[in-house]
């Protein structure tokens, strides 16, 4: 992509409302506009970084069984008051249509998925089913704030399980939390698995994904010696200073975190709501066990942004990052584009600062804008055949053929 012809470019100033660090340079940067406190635009940069979250989540869900579909984001009232949530979850946007029906848009989709799983699901020979989608959701926020982090519109993974039996649930939970921390960790993110409440969901312990950054609105206590981590606001029993209880050998540790993902045993709540009902080997009939299963998609761009930034700008991982490379041309524009040309061919993203500006400029926008690699064609550089690469978290270029970057790039 070339910046020249891309109608949004960064600016030299972040916006004096902002409030965090992801409000701030995803705004500067050139990823997202505000339109409304909780909403935003997502600009193309922003596009490419929320489709490269989706494909890590997509591919990871996929392996371990999901079917994605995509179901709609306004909901009939019926189906929320059959599950009571119309009347208990305070955040749920709802209006009225002209011929005076009730709506929601959906904050989360069990009522949708389960009366659609009983058209299909009649025996146990049916199950597992695992169906999930990523869409768009809302929450009814009484003050939405920290940018994309808490939005009132914001995009979800939303995986939802169906089992015959606890077991069998219980089997494929493990399989899920452990697919949650490898899409984490592909992300460049260290998520703690966070015992919290079921909240309006389930009376069962659930399980959330969270991230330690200051900016962040969850009090956990976690272990150093272990895996052991909670939701304090959930637990108030569990103190600072208490020793594990799963370890015994460290006390617990304070930090804030930023909720990435969750996981609920949703139990028969659901399937006993909407009469969804299998029959055994035996011909018997019974509720299904359900689990499901969130992961926030625009919510984790801005955790990453939170976690990787200096005094500079954003400073994107690789796997998530919306270009690998911002090349710069230092008045070698006909030798940038045969590099430009190269790097494509061989599959790597680049993003070309070809805009007629100063050369301090290009440098201030690439480091803002936080590509992985930066690599600059000048007069000096082509003098031995070389181009210059600096790594966004270095202060140090090297010189190298293009060859040998291009090497050096697909073996990362």
């Amino acid at each position: 992509m070339k910046m020249s012809k891309m109608s949004v470019k960064p600016e030299k100033q972040a916006p004096k409302d902002a409030e965090t660090i992801n409000h701030k340079l995803l705004v500067q940067a050139g990823f997202v506009r505000q339109l409304m406190a909780g909403v935003y635009t997502y600009l193309p940069f922003g596009l490419r970084v929320l489709r490269k979250i989706e494909k890590i989540v997509r591919e990871e869900m996929d392996a371990i069984g999901g079917e994605e579909v995509l179901m709609p984001m306004l909901h009939p009232a019926e189906i929320w008051k059959k599950s009571g949530g119309w009347d208990n979850i305070g955040v749920l946007f709802k209006l009225k249509s002209r011929t005076d029906r009730d709506y929601a848009l959906g904050q989360s989709q069990e009522e949708v998925v389960t009366p659609l799983m009983r058209e299909f699901v009649k025996s146990y020979r049916d199950l597992p089913r695992m169906p999930y989608h990523i869409q768009w959701k809302f929450r009814d926020e009484l003050r939405s704030r920290s940018g994309i982090l808490r939005g009132r519109e914001f995009l979800m993974k939303d995986m939802y399980s169906f089992h015959l039996d606890q077991a069998d649930f219980d089997k494929f939970y493990e399989i899920a939390k452990k697919a949650y921390l490898k899409v984490f960790a592909r992300m460049g993110l260290e998520a703690k698995v966070t015992e919290a409440s079921g909240g309006a969901f389930t009376e069962k312990v659930s399980y959330e994904f969270e991230v330690l950054t200051e900016a962040g609105e969850v009090n956990i206590l976690y272990c150093d010696s272990c895996e052991f981590c909670v939701n304090v606001d959930d637990f108030s029993t569990i103190k600072q200073g208490d020793k594990c209880s799963k370890c015994g050998e460290s006390t617990l540790k304070p930090s804030v975190a930023a909720e990435v993902g969750n996981v609920f045993d949703l139990g028969q709540k659901y399937s006993k709501a909407f009469d969804l009902k299998v029959a055994t080997n035996t011909g018997e009939q019974v509720y299904p066990i359900m689990g499901c299963y969130g992961i926030g998609i625009s919510r984790t761009m801005g955790v990453i942004v939170e976690k990787f930034h200096d005094d500079k700008g954003i400073i994107w991982p690789l796997g998530v990052a919306p270009f690998d490379v911002h090349l710069i041309d230092i008045q070698q524009n006909e030798k940038a584009q045969e590099i430009y040309e190269v790097l494509k061919a061989k599959g790597i993203e680049v993003l070309w600062d070809d805009r007629d500006i100063n050369v301090g400029g290009k440098f201030t926008s690439a480091d803002l804008i936080g590509c992985p690699w930066r690599v600059v064609v000048s007069e000096r550089s082509l003098a031995t055949n070389e181009i210059e690469v600096k790594a966004r978290q270095s202060d140090e270029p090297k010189m190298m053929s293009v060859e040998q970057f291009v090497k050096n790039l697909q073996s990362v």
